[in-house]
């Protein structure tokens, strides 16, 4: 798969490949810590999710003006892994973390560190295909380089759940998605007695080794904070990670692309109309790649749904039980399909290349919306005639027999995960093929940031899940991927000509 592209590509790929391990050990387990560890709702513990999540983002901004400002791309992103390393170590020390606003402290200087390293990683690899010998391999090595960032990410939910679950059985008790709301209820005098007596009694002694406690107020105690403490010591396995991409990052820089090395393109001999020409095509270029991140604002709105209410239906709603044993292994089937299908996809457009039929990338950015939106189809049927979230909460949570086969949310990631290998690192190849050669890391800050945008708007859909209906729900995130794959539609023509 790696034949004829660059060789610096396998080295970018595998410290990406670390970072992103640690990344999402963090990110499997955020929006269930948060509410934990601080007993907020769902729709705080959104607000929170995306202001950290669209930090990242933004701050990619930020990262790429400093490094194109320096010429120096590697010192950013060895400083970017740095940074990191400090905000996770942070969170995992349980006695640092006391407040929801330090942990939100903690995951802005992760986020801080991400927009160093994130962006221009990216635009690296990029700079990677600037030549005669690669340039018609761009959209697949961008494909190679995101394999390998959800090779990463496929592994570290696991790696997660098996250090918080390790920590809660070492101090006694065993793993159970509902228990932490509950015992916060019991905690907080909101419970029922008929949930008391039934549904809380009856999971304590499931966890306890079927020793029913004899104290209430004292197993809620001691099983939140086990819970708690094993989420710390899950955030401290992504120091490990940040450390071995440094490693890798700094064993192999020597073999990546130096812009610094490029020497300036005169403009000594070039006439005030070729000059115009030249700016008026950089102009073109700004405003293509604008557009191109307005629409993918939505997309992102939508696919990031995962981590956040993808993540509680598979809480509230979701039968656990076989290879779904919990709830934060959901978040390992997104990259897990991503590192099976990228070469499938990947094959699939070489052979449509090769009968002159391979749709252009700003064409498949729209293929992937309309993807997206059947997935969200299919949550909405899936849904149907599920209570209201408030109705859950009252009753304690749901009984397994009324709760949906966890086959739904694996098919929704399947249709989602498709649409992703259509949009995600296409773009990133778009991207690095239309942005004017002295804005690369900026551009790719700029793709970042129309994600950003999209992440800061993530609580909406958390507030729509706990106060409509679930089906509605997802009804409103397929009429924002639809409207999306249609304006980008509109604009194929214009986006195909300005890429040539």
């Amino acid at each position: 798969m790696l034949k004829n592209h660059p060789k610096g590509l396998l080295y970018a790929a595998l410290a990406n490949m670390g970072e992103r391990f640690g990344f999402y050990t963090m990110m499997a387990i955020l929006t269930l810590f948060l509410m934990s560890k601080f007993n907020i709702s769902g729709t705080e513990a959104g607000g929170l999710y995306s202001i950290f999540y669209g930090a990242i983002y933004i701050l990619a901004l930020i990262g790429g003006t400093i490094a194109d400002k320096l010429q120096n791309y590697k010192g950013t992103i060895i400083a970017g892994l740095v940074i990191m390393s400090a905000g996770y170590l942070f969170l995992a020390i349980p006695a640092l973390i006391v407040t929801k606003y330090i942990a939100l402290a903690a995951l802005l200087i992760i986020a801080f560190g991400n927009g160093l390293f994130k962006g221009n990683l990216q635009a690296l690899v990029g700079q990677m295909y600037d030549n005669d010998e690669f340039r018609s391999k761009r959209d697949s090595g961008f494909q190679i380089f995101y394999m390998f960032i959800n090779i990463g990410a496929m592994f570290a939910p696991f790696l997660a759940t098996w250090v918080r679950n390790t920590f809660v059985k070492m101090q006694g008790y065993a793993y159970n998605s509902d228990l932490p709301g509950l015992c916060h209820q019991y905690l907080d005098g909101k419970m029922s007695e008929k949930v008391i007596e039934g549904r809380f009694s009856e999971l304590a002694l499931q966890v306890s080794n079927g020793i029913a406690p004899t104290d209430l107020s004292a197993f809620s105690k001691n099983y939140l904070d086990a819970f708690n403490t094993g989420f710390h010591y899950a955030f401290l396995t992504a120091v490990v990670a940040m450390a071995i991409s440094l490693a890798i990052f700094l064993l192999t820089k020597r073999i990546l692309p130096n812009p610094k090395s490029k020497s300036a393109t005169s403009t000594t001999n070039l006439s005030k109309e070729e000059i115009k020409q030249d700016a008026t095509e950089i102009k073109q270029r700004i405003y293509a790649l604008l557009a191109v991140f307005g629409v993918v604002i939505f997309f992102w709105f939508s696919f990031h749904q995962n981590g956040l209410t993808l993540t509680m239906f598979a809480k509230d709603y979701t039968h656990l039980g076989g290879i779904f044993n919990s709830v934060e292994i959901f978040q390992s089937i997104n990259p897990f399909l991503v590192v099976f299908l990228t070469p499938v996809v990947i094959a699939i457009f070489g052979a449509l290349s090769k009968r002159g039929k391979e749709p252009s990338t700003p064409k498949k950015i729209a293929i992937g919306m309309g993807i997206a939106a059947t997935a969200f189809v299919l949550m909405a049927i899936g849904s149907i005639g599920l209570p209201l979230f408030q109705d859950t909460v009252s009753q304690g949570g749901l009984p397994d027999v009324a709760r949906v086969t966890p086959w739904l949310l694996f098919s929704v990631y399947f249709i989602l995960t498709i649409a992703e290998l259509f949009i995600s690192p296409l773009g990133l190849s778009f991207v690095s093929k239309v942005a004017p050669s002295h804005m690369q890391g900026l551009m790719q800050g700029g793709w970042l940031t129309a994600t950003a945008i999209g992440n800061f708007s993530l609580f909406l859909g958390a507030m729509m899940y706990e106060n409509i209906s679930i089906s509605i729900t997802w009804t409103v995130f397929v009429t924002v991927c639809v409207s999306s794959m249609l304006v980008m539609l509109a604009m194929v023509k214009w986006l195909e000509r300005v890429a040539k």
